[in-house]
């Protein structure tokens, strides 16, 4: 036994283990002088901030992979401006000048390849000026090319996030510092150059849609991620401007903003873009036609009310709450879903995530038919009553604004005045003091009568007065 377990640990490793490539001897071959790793050899990529997939400045969506600059200086052509070459000979110059762009750098170390960065970023500009003057129609391969030397410049790994590098899970995202991107001097140019080929007239969208296809857009979404806010505000500005024109790519946008947004909340609840893809939903909200589909109803109960759930709702709720509202304004009829959705996502101990749930209810309210409201009125104002009784100074100088609005607006017949009766009871039965310094039921009384008096007539001012000092009898009447 012991000669058989001896031959078995002399046994020769076999020829296709010795044959397969592997990553750390490649890896090492590099740093000692060899050739440049290409992107089939190293992938590198981060669990939770990668973007397509692949590795940073090492992945083409199409074509070849991208030159990247090593510890030699690159051999960059000298090539004349375009105003220098006949027209004819344009499109063969933007192709030879993509070339120089689609060089990738290391942008750390701002000293290194100093002149090379800034051939490049002077090409990019030219480029930027070709498209955005009309020079002329670009052909099909030289949108191809265009497209991705794109990629290879935006489509990269995105740096840890923040709270993965301090391990501080609970931070606030938003007093964490932005991070600014090296690179943006670049990438900022190469956007633009998106952005003006997108947008401009002379772009063809049947022949354009074969490269800015569904895995472009998909990785661009990815990209929203980055914690360069100066990133994500362009991104914004493009994305919004391919649904505009891309009729094709609507529903699979819309789709993926989704899944995102289902992540977000179920899964990471860490996303940096969430209020830029809010504010691009906000105008594609406003763009429904009526009657509204199925569809878009689905999407409002299934990911924007649940995005009031997250602790960070703070960092986008105000781009939340124009989506919401703009839902209820376009069909009147989904106020009570949406209120009863607020209800049931209200904190329970986070004030300050109250204060933005009044405004937003706020909001809401002042687009909501009586029918509606009716529906809903009776848990709402049980809710209304608690935040009379809180203890933040804040939720209960929001609460008279609301009464005063309900009472000018909605306060119709006497189903209204069963719900009133419910919040004053709730009210009166709560045992825990008011602040000193917040209204009280004493000072919230009197803005029933006084808002109240002056829409009923006089044969209904009596039992309001009823209402006022005995709701729990009128509301066993009514």
């Amino acid at each position: 036994m012991f000669n058989r377990i001896m031959k078995r640990g002399g046994r020769k490793v076999p020829k296709s283990d010795n044959n397969e490539p592997g990553i750390f001897s490649s890896a090492y071959r590099s740093t000692v002088g060899g050739p440049v790793v290409s992107s089939s050899n190293v992938i590198v990529n981060h669990a939770s901030r990668s973007a397509g997939g692949g590795g940073p400045q090492l992945q083409a969506p199409l074509g070849s992979a991208p030159a990247i600059a090593g510890a030699v200086p690159p051999q960059i052509e000298n090539l004349p401006l375009f105003r220098d070459v006949p027209v004819p000979e344009r499109q063969s110059l933007f192709l030879r000048k993509l070339q120089i762009c689609s060089m990738v750098f290391d942008f750390s170390d701002t000293l290194k390849f100093a002149r090379e960065k800034e051939t490049k970023r002077q090409t990019l500009l030219e480029l930027v000026d070709f498209v955005q003057s009309g020079s002329g129609r670009l052909s099909e391969p030289v949108q191809e090319e265009l497209i991705r030397v794109i990629g290879i410049n935006i489509f990269r790994c995105l740096p840890p996030a923040s709270h993965e590098n301090t391990g501080s899970e609970n931070a606030d995202p938003e007093e964490e510092e932005p991070y600014l991107d090296p690179a943006w001097p670049h990438l900022q140019i190469v956007y633009e150059l998106l952005l003006r080929y997108i947008v401009s007239s002379d772009t063809d969208t049947k022949i354009a849609k074969r490269y800015v296809d569904h895995s472009f857009v998909l990785r661009l979404l990815e990209l929203f991620d980055s914690e360069d806010p100066r990133e994500r505000e362009y991104l914004k500005t493009i994305l919004h401007r391919i649904y505009g024109k891309f009729m094709v790519h609507r529903p699979f946008i819309r789709k993926a903003i989704n899944n995102i947004f289902y992540r977000f909340i179920f899964e990471t609840e860490r996303h940096s873009g969430i209020g830029e893809l809010l504010e691009i939903l906000g105008s594609i909200i406003n763009g429904f036609a009526l009657p509204m589909k199925e569809e878009h109803k689905l999407f409002l109960v299934r990911a924007l009310i649940p995005l009031h759930k997250p602790k960070g709702v703070a960092a986008y709720h105000q781009q939340l709450s124009y989506c919401i509202t703009q839902f209820v304004e376009k069909d009147y009829k989904l106020a009570d879903t949406v209120i009863r959705g607020l209800l049931k996502y209200w904190p329970v101990t986070n004030c300050q995530k109250e204060v933005l749930f009044l405004g937003e209810l706020e909001e809401v309210l002042e687009a909501t038919q009586p029918a509606e409201f009716q529906r809903c009125m009776v848990q709402l104002f049980k809710q209304i009553a608690r935040c009379l009784n809180s203890s933040h100074f804040q939720v209960n100088r929001l609460f008279p604004p609301l009464v005063n609005m309900f009472c000018h607006s909605l306060v119709v017949g006497t189903s209204s005045y069963a719900g009133i009766a419910a919040s004053l009871d709730a009210a009166r039965g709560t045992s825990k003091p008011s602040p000193a310094d917040s209204p009280s039921q004493a000072h919230v009384l009197p803005l029933y009568r006084l808002s109240d008096a002056q829409m009923l007539q006089e044969d209904e001012l009596s039992l309001y007065e009823s209402l006022i000092s005995e709701p729990s009898s009128i509301l066993g009447k009514a």
